[in-house]
């Protein structure tokens, strides 16, 4: 399983969204380092919607979103970007 895969199970499982997206964005930064060919799964974006995240500052949002995918940067993953909406964010 990559780390795409991995991530959304768990996201799924922590937060119920609404909506979930996890897009590879790896080929975008090729030649970013000079080892590094955009192969992988290196960089991904999140766009998640989900009541869970009602009440939450954007800062708590990207860090709970984050410690779900510890694991896949101790295992690789480099960067995260991540777009976290309420449904009522979301409809605006």
């Amino acid at each position: 399983m990559g780390h795409s895969q991995s991530i959304e199970a768990k996201l799924r499982k922590a937060f119920d969204p609404v909506s979930l997206e996890v897009i590879d964005e790896s080929h975008l930064h090729a030649g970013h380092q000079e080892a590094f060919d955009g192969t992988g799964e290196t960089h991904l974006r999140i766009r998640i919607i989900s009541n869970a995240f009602d009440g939450m500052s954007r800062v708590a949002r990207h860090r709970a979103v984050n410690e779900i995918a510890a694991a896949e940067f101790e295992a690789g993953l480099h960067a995260l970007a991540i777009e976290a909406r309420t449904p009522a964010e979301a409809s605006n």
